[in-house]
């Protein structure tokens, strides 16, 4: 039988607020919020991070920015400076790269490392997180927390209750008493829906949820009750996929004031399309399923979504649907708080999409790669496309 795999969840602890802190010593110890202008409680747009000075006040990440601020109004609120946070991550992923090649990067500040072949170089695999964190501490004045365990959910799981700055280890033989405690909400894919109707059932905690039994938890949840109920007992098949590739590729805008006109919102697309279409250029990607994402003046969220016959990354193309996907939801007297436009099912871009292009798709390929170099060279500003 083969031994159990030994996986790491690692999580810059508050991570864009931290790399301020770190840069601007007078805001150690403060409450900082990073995201847009609170403009006196009347901003747009949400909380991108915030420190753990501020989240005593009930402050969080993707808050509002205006509850935000009527929570915390003494915080020092800074917008978001993504180069600088980018070149942290880069600096971070770099020292894990030494302990293991098996990473997968979640997102910018978050990854899983597969480090069963690894481990035994520094005696235990506690020891080795343990190098990590220092490493890290020494080269970019950084905090991470850490969780150790056979399986991706309770390595995540282990080092979101070990913040911040800290480690946990869950060895294979303690995989249940260790969740088993947890409120049920731990699991992965149990929102606040999920949740409400489980505690409805008298379950609160994981525990509870393995005392129901597999047999209960298929009849009151039907196959979604039995994957939950194989996390709950710390079953959890995902491999860590090294060197991911990106799912998808987006761009959103938050209006200023809810935006009641369509038209607007559909020159605000046309942009997002360009951005999301030049990067996808950028990164040798194509894909196949255009959607959109509204958020409306109540703060309900939708998504629509139409997958296409062949992969793109054309501006029209993409601009088209997602324009048509937006008239096709709209509804007068909706006002818009944000809007969002993404490009998703990748396949390998050196997968031919036909025996034949287009010449009209090759006059298009040209086209676009002019403009590409255009704004590579003279700024974004130089040209634009024409709606």
């Amino acid at each position: 039988m083969p031994s159990a795999k030994v996986i790491l969840h690692i999580d810059m602890d508050a991570f864009f607020a931290a790399v301020e802190q770190r840069d601007h010593p007078y805001l150690k110890g403060k409450p900082v919020i990073i995201g847009a202008d609170p403009k006196g409680g009347k901003g747009r747009g949400v909380v991108s991070t915030c420190s753990y000075e501020t989240r005593v006040f009930g402050v969080h990440s993707a808050m509002p920015i205006s509850t935000a601020y009527r929570l915390c109004p003494q915080a020092v609120f800074l917008p978001p400076d993504f180069r600088k946070y980018k070149h942290a991550s880069q600096q971070v992923f770099k020292i894990l790269e030494r302990f293991t090649p098996d990473i997968e990067p979640i997102s910018i500040d978050e990854a899983f490392l597969d480090i069963t072949g690894t481990f035994h170089l520094y005696g235990s695999p506690s020891a080795l997180a343990l190098h990590i964190k220092e490493d890290i501490r020494r080269e970019v004045n950084l905090a991470a927390s850490i969780g150790i365990a056979p399986v991706k959910m309770v390595a995540k799981i282990a080092s979101d209750v070990s913040k911040p700055d800290g480690l946990i280890e869950v060895k294979p033989d303690d995989v249940h008493n260790f969740l088993a405690p947890l409120p049920i909400e731990r699991l992965w894919g149990v929102g606040k829906k999920t949740k409400d109707v489980i505690n409805r059932l008298g379950i609160k905690t994981i525990g509870d949820f393995l005392k129901f039994s597999r047999p209960n938890a298929f009849e009151h949840l039907g196959e979604y009750g039995l994957h939950l109920f194989d996390l709950a007992s710390g079953i959890d098949p995902r491999e860590v996929c090294a060197h991911g590739e990106a799912k998808s590729v987006s761009h959103e805008h938050t209006f200023d004031i809810d935006e009641a006109d369509p038209q607007k919102v559909i020159e605000v697309l046309f942009i997002l399309s360009q951005k999301v279409s030049r990067r996808l250029r950028k990164e040798n990607l194509k894909g196949r399923t255009v959607s959109i994402k509204v958020r409306v003046q109540n703060f309900q969220t939708f998504t629509r979504a139409k997958t296409l016959n062949a992969r793109t990354n054309f501006v029209d193309t993409i601009d088209g649907h997602a324009r048509q996907l937006f008239l096709d939801f709209f509804k007068k007297g909706m006002k818009v708080r944000l809007i969002g436009v993404r490009l998703s099912g990748f396949e390998d871009p050196y997968v031919v999409d036909g025996l034949f292009t287009h010449p009209r798709d090759v006059k298009k390929e040209n086209v676009h790669h002019a403009v590409d170099l255009l704004k590579d060279r003279f700024g974004e500003g130089m040209i634009h496309w024409g709606a």
